[in-house]
């Protein structure tokens, strides 16, 4: 039986390098992957975009009120979701996901069912946590679903493991506003360990 893997970190812990590294692994083993995001994630538009410089267009792009198991299904028999008529292509040997705390409770279901039914290994990378300490929809399912959780380990500007994260508006850190708000010139995010995120926050939690 396939599983369903959940690799999670804090900000910066490298987990979008690492879903670029394991497609190309099994690629260089003449593997077909199919890479996917949720389209909530606009950073990098339709790619999967590592701190380092790699980019790489996904395959699968997922809304919230998609079936990703339908989407998966039509993506890997090498169809075009707007067209009927399919492409002989290889079996997908691993279906992998970014940002997956974006997605939502029942779309997590669909990855269980497409690695237990489908018999397709799913790694899916994402954050645990908001800056309110708050569980993403996305990643909370997972925790309860997967079969194996990965902690991706990344530190603090202190130098202790970071396992927290705090947003910042021009510069100040903040506690107030929507969950989601990607990155961009007002808004930027810091990986923290827990005493340094009670310092800034001025010992509140979330």
């Amino acid at each position: 039986m396939a599983k369903l893997y959940f690799r999670y970190g804090a900000m910066n812990s490298g987990k979008s390098t690492g879903l670029l590294q394991a497609a190309f692994n099994y690629e260089e083993r003449g593997q077909r992957v199919l890479l996917a995001k949720p389209a909530l994630d606009t950073k990098g538009d339709a790619d999967i975009v590592s701190r380092l410089g790699v980019t790489r267009q996904v395959d699968v792009l997922i809304r919230p009120a998609d079936d990703v198991r339908e989407l998966f299904a039509t993506h890997a028999a090498g169809q075009d979701p707007g067209s009927l008529q399919a492409v002989d292509m290889p079996p997908v040997a691993c279906l992998l996901v970014d940002e997956a705390q974006f997605l939502t409770g029942a779309q997590v279901e669909d990855l269980f069912r497409i690695a237990v039914t489908d018999g397709v290994p799913v790694l899916a990378y994402g954050i645990r946590t908001d800056f309110r300490t708050r569980a993403f929809a996305g990643s909370a399912r997972l925790l309860e679903l997967a079969h194996t959780l990965e902690e991706l380990k990344t530190i603090c500007r202190c130098g202790r493991k970071a396992v927290l994260t705090t947003r910042t508006v021009d510069g100040q850190v903040v506690l107030d506003g929507d969950q989601v708000a990607i990155d961009g010139r007002q808004v930027a995010y810091e990986a923290r360990c827990g005493l340094c995120y009670l310092e800034v926050t001025g010992d509140r939690i979330g």
